[in-house]
């Protein structure tokens, strides 16, 4: 089920609320372009401002949306504990295939308290679980020591890793010794990544060019690398500027300028600087992998899909 590439997807708005026929529009789009999973309500996703009943509806849509044609994997991490529990209980309620667990942020717990924390989800929803190891985000770093006792841990199945740190990945593969599935979150490091054993990745970039990374992961798995390579180096700008900025701020703002759903952010998020709008469309026009065409919407002035 974990393999190949899972769009992070983004959460479309629309003066303030949840924009439902937007984001079911999203998600046939990328399964009509053949990935093999959908993330919502993740951090591209924009779950830290979602509502409970926000964050219940978009996995609800996305799983009814999907009709099990993709594996729905739920984003349902939180910095509290009993919250994640709750979310990760919900996500199973609602149908989806399994739940992706950032580590908790902002209140710095050991690697100890990381550990607990992941093993008292596990424990009180059987469900298939993804850790989710982004220091950027957190402010920790889950340790190769630290991931291979939570690969013995029951529920617990794969983990996303966007460290780009090859090293500290390899060491965290020959501990776990083919007891998790690993999947990048890194979408500039996705083919070195599977060179070494992944088996995947879930990506943001794969919002705007899915085609492209079912390629480049297909082509990965097949052993076909150099296939893989040209479309690693086909990705390479667009990738790059999907992080000029703190993601989905980039992202979002290319699926507006694609005419695809407004670029409607939520505080303490704002649109795209002034400054990267241009080079953000420049790459996406220039952008040519020969899986992917990307057509601008000329009538979009993406100053007007500023939040109201």
């Amino acid at each position: 089920m974990f393999h190949g590439t899972m769009t992070a997807l983004v959460t479309p708005f629309v003066a303030g609320a949840f924009d439902e026929e937007a984001f079911r529009m999203h998600i046939e789009r990328q399964i009509l372009a053949g990935v093999q999973g959908i993330v919502p309500a993740g951090t591209t996703g924009e779950a830290a401002t979602l509502s409970f009943a926000e964050h219940k509806r978009v996995i609800e849509v996305a799983v009814d949306q999907a009709q099990g044609r993709v594996a729905v994997i739920a984003g349902t991490g939180s910095n509290n504990t009993q919250e994640s529990i709750e979310l990760t209980q919900a996500a199973k309620d609602l149908g989806a295939d399994a739940a992706l667990l950032i580590s908790p942020y902002y209140n710095k717990p050991s690697q100890e308290g990381i550990y607990q924390h992941y093993k008292a989800v596990a424990d009180a929803v059987s469900f298939p679980q993804i850790l989710y190891n982004v220091p950027g985000r957190t402010n920790s770093n889950l340790s190769p020591e630290t991931v291979a006792r939570l690969a013995k841990v029951d529920n617990i199945v794969a983990i996303k890793d966007a460290t780009a740190d090859m090293e500290q990945l390899t060491l965290t593969m020959a501990l776990c010794d083919d007891q998790l599935v690993f999947l990048s979150g890194d979408d500039a490091t996705v083919l070195p990544f599977m060179a070494i054993g992944g088996m995947g990745v879930i990506s943001v970039v794969s919002n705007l060019v899915p085609r492209s990374m079912v390629e480049l992961t297909t082509s990965m798995r097949n052993y076909q690398v150099e296939i893989a390579r040209d479309l690693h180096f086909s990705l390479k700008d667009l990738n790059a500027i999907m992080f000029v900025e703190s993601n989905p701020v980039p992202v979002k703002a290319a699926c507006a300028m694609l005419g695809w759903m407004r670029n409607e952010l939520r505080l303490p998020l704002v649109p795209l600087a002034p400054q990267y709008e241009q080079p953000l469309r420049q790459a996406l026009i220039d952008f040519d992998s020969g899986f992917d065409f990307l057509v601008l919407n000329d009538d979009v002035d993406i100053d007007s899909f500023a939040k109201e």
